[in-house]
């Protein structure tokens, strides 16, 4: 690029998307004198969706603006709690993410999941037709401009991907009320209404059942209960909520 010379830094949350010499603070930044401020940052590898303002000589600008010369900007994180406008808060997750999606759907959160790659612009698409926050550690699609809202899941281990979640949106929590394998509600069921489609010894062991409304899965309080009900108090209460279970 041969255009105005800008100085840039990124606040230490965006450290972890840029390069080391980024990370010191202050440096140079060539621009062409077209692209946005959106861009640049973009092409120097935070996606936007994880930028909060965009400071110019210390007032903030949209990511529209284009930059000049001399101008000195910072690129702060996103706030949390972040607040998404404009519709429910739910979540679209990537075939990744498997085992979050279940533990957002424990704690009664409303999270689609793909559990095939169906690609990234269907991915994008998706979160654009029903409004859900995409959530993935893929920055590529993170940059895809289809996307209704999105945020990149920061570690790969589940129980700190859901802190992060939680954290960073705080989504109402109302556990067991969703179906863990298709985001369905559930609603209680008789014993009678499902018993044939129980297993001897669970038939005779249980008596309180949860049917989801969308799949038909029935629910009780099984051997994994106490492991479920561990994640759960955990995430109530950090996060707050009410249990149900």
């Amino acid at each position: 690029m041969n255009g105005p010379e800008i100085h840039l830094s990124f606040a230490p949350g965006l450290h972890l998307f840029v390069s080391a010499e980024r990370r010191k603070g202050p440096t140079p930044v060539t621009t062409d004198g077209a692209s946005s401020l959106g861009h640049v940052v973009e092409s120097l590898g935070v996606p936007l969706t994880e930028a909060g303002r965009l400071l110019v000589d210390g007032e903030p600008v949209a990511a529209s603006h284009v930059p000049a010369a001399g101008e000195r900007v910072e690129v702060e994180a996103v706030a949390r709690p972040q607040t998404v406008p404009g519709a429910p808060l739910r979540f679209l997750l990537d075939v990744h993410l498997g085992t979050l999606a279940r533990r957002l759907r424990l704690l009664g959160v409303d999270a689609a999941y793909e559990s095939e790659d169906i690609g990234d612009p269907a991915l994008a698409a998706l979160s654009a037709r029903e409004r859900r926050v995409m959530l993935s550690r893929d920055r590529g699609l993170l940059r895809r401009r289809e996307l209704w809202a999105g945020a990149y899941v920061y570690s790969d281990r589940p129980e700190d991907q859901l802190r992060d979640v939680l954290e960073r949106f705080a989504p109402p929590l109302a556990p067991w009320t969703r179906c863990t394998a298709c985001n369905g509600l559930l609603s209680t069921a008789d014993k009678d209404a499902v018993r044939e489609r129980l297993e001897q010894g669970t038939e005779k062991t249980y008596d309180v059942f949860a049917e989801c409304e969308e799949c038909g899965r029935v629910y009780w309080r099984g051997a994994h209960h106490a492991r479920l009900e561990a994640i759960v108090a955990d995430a109530v209460t950090e996060f707050g909520g009410a249990t149900a279970g």
